[in-house]
């Protein structure tokens, strides 16, 4: 039987306990699920690319059906080229929805044979995203309930210049 592959890509800066409830709920659908760190010009992130792969890889190291990789490039290049079907992507509001249909759409004209399946995170980490914990942690707030522990602590260096 083949094993059904799925992507979830976004830029993690920093992965937050959202994202990771988003990947314990496509492992429910899901045989192997790459984590994909994309590079989005449009974004000036925090941490670099080598410390968000450390992140998620420290983050996800009890799943040993989730992989983490990098690209620069169209989203579904690397979901053909890694043979996922699927792209996983997040809902918390009808705004994000919005959003993410628009490059579902995109992208299924790009790539037929590329699915995209929305998830919601659980009710607890609805509200979250990397933002409010960069603000919160910014503002020199725990963030230990939003990220995982080292993050929190890397986050607090960041900020304390």
């Amino acid at each position: 039987m083949k094993k059904r592959k799925a992507i979830y890509p976004g830029s993690f800066d920093p992965v937050t306990f959202g994202h990771l409830d988003l990947i314990e709920r496509a492992l429910e659908l899901f045989d192997e699920l790459v984590v994909v760190i994309a590079s989005n010009p449009a974004k000036k992130t925090l941490f670099t690319t080598k410390e968000r792969v450390f992140f998620i890889k420290n983050a996800v190291k009890r799943f040993p059906n989730v992989s983490v990789a990098c690209w620069k490039g169209l989203t579904v290049d690397f979901a053909k080229r890694s043979g996922a079907s699927t792209i996983i992507r997040g809902i918390r509001a009808t705004s994000d929805f919005d959003y993410e249909f628009q490059m579902a759409l995109t992208n299924r004209q790009l790539a037929p044979q590329v699915d995209t399946a929305f998830l919601m995170p659980s009710e607890h980490y609805f509200f979250l995203s990397s933002r409010v914990a960069k603000e919160i942690a910014q503002l020199r707030g725990d963030v230990t309930a939003y990220v995982p522990k080292f993050v929190a602590r890397k986050l607090a260096e960041k900020f304390r210049g």
